[in-house]
């Protein structure tokens, strides 16, 4: 029941219905992290969105010392809200580096192929996720622009 009322406060899954998001819950691979552990590198392929049920997470861009820049912090993000979107939609390289900063961070990972299964089982939830995630990305993408 926890994992289900955290997923109905994220923002992607908008406009479904209780039963819907219970259907997403059940792809949904919980994950713990503690302070400093990295969830994921940039660079590495995606094919997993998560969701943050819990803690906090620090998006980093920047490689460092194999890079051409010194590593950024982009933004904190913490519990109802997701990363790794991009993976829902492309098999692609992660654009950033994921590491949680909290001592207890749990996330609920959606593995690319079973929600793209879930889809073609129900339109419904794949037209609702997707429009979310475009709405969002879009957002972000202005959002970048304004800042240049």
């Amino acid at each position: 029941m926890e994992l289900l009322n955290a997923l109905q406060r994220v923002e992607m899954f908008d406009g479904l219905p209780e039963e819907s998001v219970a259907r997403l819950a059940a792809l949904c691979q919980e994950a713990i992290y503690g302070k400093d552990d990295v969830i994921f590198s940039q660079g590495q392929l995606g094919d997993t969105l998560y969701v943050i049920r819990e803690g906090l997470v620090e998006i980093v861009i920047g490689h460092g010392s194999d890079g051409p820049e010194s590593p950024k912090s982009v933004i904190l993000l913490g519990s109802g809200q997701v990363f790794g979107e991009m993976a829902l939609v492309d098999r692609g390289r992660r654009s950033a580096t994921v590491r949680s900063v909290a001592a207890r961070t749990v996330l609920d990972g959606i593995r690319r192929d079973e929600f793209l299964a879930l889809c073609e089982s129900d339109y419904r939830i794949g037209y609702a996720v997707m429009r979310n995630l475009a709405t969002d990305l879009s957002f972000k993408l202005r959002h970048s622009n304004l800042r240049r």
